[in-house]
């Protein structure tokens, strides 16, 4: 049971599933934690519909915020999601306590969305959100000034997809890389031999994932 200051409530967790997912890709994270003893708010939104911006404003701050601010709310997120997360916290804080943790974070852009973005194909699946997450000056990850949180991020260098592997000059997940997945100002760092698409199913992961929300770093 996730320890809690006398007469709080049992802590929350947001989760923000990845682009082109949907939440039933964070229900089996949702059930550990939800075993753990931490209250649960599963978030689903549609990638294709709205820019960074609007995905913030319509799904991811209605969410936090409703978990109220007696207590820690912490956030676990994948891909994409940790992108909502830093953008919600440029004018927003979360709670004394609080903790982030990121899965596979694109935080420095993507190489295969630098490759693909103009695509047909790709810019009808990901909507504008998928022209955002470029490596380049105008790509918003590089926009986004550092947040005041306890993050700890988790990248991946399996990839399923071997025809992205030239896009890359280091590890990666066949998405994101390793070193794009660094945050300036976490708090802990772990790689772990698994791919993008299958992170947050991995049981290594769902036990790092309760290691940091319980003690604010990794096992190593």
């Amino acid at each position: 049971m996730p320890a809690s200051a006398p007469g709080f409530a049992r802590p929350w967790v947001v989760l923000l599933h990845g682009m082109a997912r949907s939440s039933a890709s964070m229900s089996p994270l949702a059930g550990d934690l939800r075993r753990a003893g931490y209250r649960i708010r599963n978030v689903g939104y549609p990638t294709r519909s709205h820019d960074v911006a609007g995905l913030v404003e319509r799904y991811v701050r209605p969410a936090v915020q409703s978990c109220g601010e007696r207590g820690a709310v912490h956030v676990v997120t994948h891909s994409l999601g940790g992108i909502l997360i830093r953008y919600y916290l440029q004018a927003a804080a979360l709670p004394g306590g609080s903790r982030i943790v990121m899965l596979a974070p694109p935080n420095h852009g993507s190489e295969v969305a630098d490759h693909v973005r103009h695509w047909p194909p790709y810019r009808w699946l990901m909507g504008h959100v998928g022209q955002q997450l470029g490596t380049g000056p105008d790509s918003i990850v590089n926009q986004l000034r550092p947040i005041q949180a306890e993050v700890g991020v988790i990248a991946a260098r399996r990839s399923l997809q071997p025809w992205f592997s030239p896009l890359f000059s280091g590890e990666n997940d066949g998405a994101v890389s390793v070193a794009s997945a660094h945050l300036a100002e976490m708090r802990d760092f772990i790689v772990v031999d698994s791919s993008h698409t299958l992170l947050m199913f991995s049981r290594e992961v769902r036990g790092q994932i309760r290691q940091f929300l319980a003690h604010g770093r990794f096992l190593h």
